[in-house]
């Protein structure tokens, strides 16, 4: 059987010699290059077109930032960055490249947690890394910001030729966003434009490691023009007109009730928590036909029977297309059971979110 080809650029030899002895100790692997700065893992990868690479955010010569916009412009690879999350400034760089294009981040090894489990998660996330299929980004070219769309014309919406405005039943009073892989610019591409007027509030699911998500809040407010908060357990949701986004803290379900957003430690779901199945079916409960659905990239299928909940009660529901999700697992298990009102590419949720969210009387 093919080996996975991996190259692994960090700068402490330390750490990087722990990567190589780690992946090369299994036999899916093939360690076919070391990079100590970012130029070199340019270099590397134009060279030796590895099937994954481990990249480091802070490195000399180019940082790991750099190094992703380029890779991904140049020579489209899956990347998997391999951060510290104690350093808010490395934080808010690897939320940058994940936006960039890099498909996930793991955390560096640290002392909450075992070598056999880290080295565990490191072979596995690898592993997982490399089956991605991932996308020419041009914002390495075009020094655009990470929520600018790349400028061709957008592959064609699939479902019902009607307006999607005309598919609101009621007066919308909430919006629902679950995304998992690929989910940071995803959730950047579809809210970056929304008027400051946009008149829902959000409600926000992200599947996200504790140390990157606790950030994630911080980094998508200065992405979007809509206030992004973490919410207090028991607040009330707000009403229509106030709109913000509230994004589901890392390790608990957010949920609707009464009025109200509620935190829980409930088990967890598809392997989630916070869990995008337990948040839709919350809304589909507590709004009905006055909510708007939205399933984004991401692996596996939390939020697909989620949000076919939220569509049996009225909901409208849009689905991120395959051509513009970095993994259409997710959306492909909402598209089978017939989740999906809408089926968009990932540019076109910015329109579409503005037409559903007017009053019947603004149309």
């Amino acid at each position: 059987m093919r080996k996975i080809r991996v190259l692994v650029a960090e700068d402490s030899l330390t750490v990087r010699r722990r990567l190589v002895d780690t992946l090369a100790a299994d036999p899916s692997f093939e360690v076919v290059g070391e990079a100590a700065d970012g130029r070199t893992a340019v270099e590397l990868c134009e060279k030796l077109r590895p099937d994954v690479i481990t990249l480091d955010m802070m490195m000399p010569h180019m940082t790991g930032l750099a190094a992703t916009e380029h890779i991904m412009a140049y020579c489209p690879t899956p990347i998997l960055i391999v951060s510290a999350s104690v350093n808010r400034g490395e934080v808010m760089k690897t939320l940058d490249a994940l936006a960039a294009g890099a498909v996930d981040v793991l955390e560096k090894p640290g002392p909450d947690i075992s070598d056999e489990a880290w080295d565990k998660k490191l072979i596995a996330t690898v592993k997982l890394a490399s089956r991605i299929r991932v996308i020419t980004h041009v914002r390495g070219r075009l020094r655009l910001s990470p929520a600018v769309a790349p400028p061709h014309a957008p592959p064609p919406a699939v479902g019902p030729p009607t307006s999607v405005a005309d598919e609101a039943r009621e007066v919308p009073k909430l919006l629902a966003i679950g995304a998992s892989t690929g989910g940071p610019a995803a959730v950047v591409l579809a809210l970056k434009k929304l008027p400051k007027s946009f008149p829902l509030p959000v409600l926000l699911v992200l599947h996200i490691g504790k140390p990157f998500g606790l950030g994630f809040a911080e980094w998508l407010d200065n992405q979007i023009p809509l206030p992004v908060v973490l919410p207090e357990d028991g607040e009330p949701l707000p009403r229509r007109g106030r709109s913000r986004v509230f994004l589901a803290p890392p390790d608990k379900h957010l949920i609707v009730r009464d009025g109200r957003l509620h935190l829980t430690a409930e088990p967890e779901r598809h392997s989630c928590r916070p869990s995008v199945d337990v948040l839709f079916e919350s809304v589909a409960r507590e709004i009905g036909a006055g909510a708007i659905g939205c399933l984004l990239t991401g692996m596996g299928r939390d939020g697909a029977e989620g949000l076919l909940q939220m569509k049996l009660a009225g909901a409208v529901t849009l689905v991120q297309d395959e051509a513009t999700s970095v993994v259409f697992g997710m959306p492909r298990e909402a598209i089978r059971i017939g989740a999906a009102t809408r089926v968009l590419p990932i540019h076109d949720f910015e329109q579409a979110l503005s037409a559903l969210a007017k009053a019947p009387g603004d149309r």
